[in-house]
């Protein structure tokens, strides 16, 4: 595959970059006039997808500044937003939730109406959709906090770099919930890390090993469309596999801490235990080998088996120690004598996706800009480079990957209830499910 032209090349993309790995925030000096800075102004909050993860990250966003009021609500189901909206309600009460019946936007293309109404808009709908949203937030000059992954397949890969473009240039806050890099037990592991205290990262281990998630059985009044949105984690145009919806997080971990996107991946992966017919078309484990520029190799993990080991957290092996890293907050370094180099103390830390909206509406309000896209992108197309390669059983560089126009995702904007799904059952109920060695990568 010839690579000489490619805009999008793995030394462009990380080389190119205008934004530092770790995010930005560029002060008001360096920006020039900032228009889209509030400081006493009262700000309109709307939430696209209303699901468990946007109410979580409404109830988050109100506690973050107390002039906030959310303003609309959107969704593909009804049942789901008047849910949320019932929760807000006992929550804030009617001083904070100021939705009104008309700024309630239920179906396909309802995201446009809510995003128009808003000063901030939460992303959080199944992330296939997530690139056309925030694309268009970015249009209109939203601030955003939009959940990870930021997209499933390559094209949508392409549209976020492209909008985030836009989104600097405009001087938006962007925040990416990848809520390690806002967890203070990592941050203090990063810094010591950057410093030299373990050395250079030589190799790791990154696991999401669990026993899965839930499953939406399907209903007897339901289209083809209705169904797949429902059990949305097991459609590969909506969800992206787990290797991208969960174990995203350790993969972007992997990548803060070495400072650095692989450059191959190769792996296996399949089903073996989870391959009912309301399964869809996910494999319930993966496991990759990540080649970094630097020699540096990580070994990553995701299962989702019942009574298997369970782990979800990030070792790393370098020059000189080792570091260890979860989401429980535990933190710690240590040489290879094995003395204690830093213990991480979680006492009063607080939750990382509370602190993720602190620090967006305090940048907001101090006329700051944050900007995580750039980052979450690359985590997302990290992941989305390990599913390629589990799924056809290639060894795939990071510039074939981007040189592909891999699209599994259709334009939210054309689908009704009664649209062809992307993907669909053959006669005996079964989804195609990918076949390493026969499945193409692209």
């Amino acid at each position: 595959m010839e690579q000489k032209n490619n805009k999008l090349s793995r030394r462009h993309f990380v080389k190119g970059s205008s934004l530092a790995a770790g995010g930005i925030i560029l002060a008001p000096s360096l920006l020039g006039a900032t228009p889209l800075a509030h400081t006493a102004k009262k700000l309109k909050i709307a939430v696209v997808g209303c699901g468990g993860r946007g109410s979580g990250a409404v109830v988050q966003a109100l506690k973050a500044d107390n002039n906030t009021v959310l303003v609309a609500m959107a969704d593909a189901f009804e049942d789901r937003l008047e849910d949320a909206y019932k929760r807000f309600n006992k929550i804030f009460g009617e001083d904070r939730i100021k939705v009104k019946a008309s700024h309630k936007f239920v179906g396909f293309g309802s995201y446009k109406k809510a995003i128009d109404a808003a000063d901030v808009v939460i992303l959080t709908t199944p992330p296939g959709f997530r690139p056309q949203h925030f694309e268009y937030a970015v249009s209109q000059g939203k601030h955003v906090f939009m959940e990870k992954p930021v997209a499933t397949d390559v094209v949508g890969i392409k549209k976020v770099l492209e909008a985030a473009k836009v989104a600097q240039a405009k001087k938006l806050n962007v925040v990416v919930g990848l809520q390690r890099h806002y967890q203070p037990s990592y941050e203090a592991t990063y810094s010591r890390i950057k410093n030299g205290e373990i050395g250079n990262i030589v190799s790791g281990q990154v696991y999401w090993n669990s026993a899965g998630v839930w499953v939406r059985p399907r209903e007897a009044s339901q289209t083809e469309i209705e169904y797949q949105m429902r059990n949305w984690y097991y459609f590969n145009w909506l969800c992206g596999d787990h290797i991208l919806e969960q174990h995203i997080h350790n993969i972007d971990v992997a990548n803060w801490f070495i400072g650095d996107y692989p450059i191959k991946a190769q792996g296996m992966g399949g089903r073996e235990v989870r391959k009912g017919k309301d399964h869809g078309q996910i494999f319930d484990h993966h496991f990759v080998e990540f080649t970094y520029a630097n020699g540096a190799v990580i070994s990553s993990q995701c299962r989702h088996q019942k009574g298997c080991m369970n782990r979800v957290s990030e070792t790393f092996q370098g020059t000189l120690g080792t570091s260890y890293t979860d989401g429980g907050s535990n933190a710690e370094l240590k040489s290879y004598d094995g003395k204690e180099i830093y213990r991480h103390n979680s006492e009063n830390d607080l939750n990382p996706y509370q602190i993720e909206h602190n620090r967006l509406f305090k940048s907001i309000r101090n006329g700051e800009v944050i900007n995580d896209t750039e980052y979450g992108a690359k985590s997302t197309m990290t992941a989305i480079l390990g599913r390629m390669a589990t799924y056809s059983g290639k060894m795939i560089t990071w510039d074939e990957a981007m040189a592909t126009d891999l699209k599994l995702v259709p334009d939210e904007d054309t689908l009704t209830w009664d649209s062809l799904a992307p993907v669909n059952k053959d006669a005996n109920g079964n989804y195609p499910i990918p076949v390493p060695g026969f499945t193409n990568f692209s």
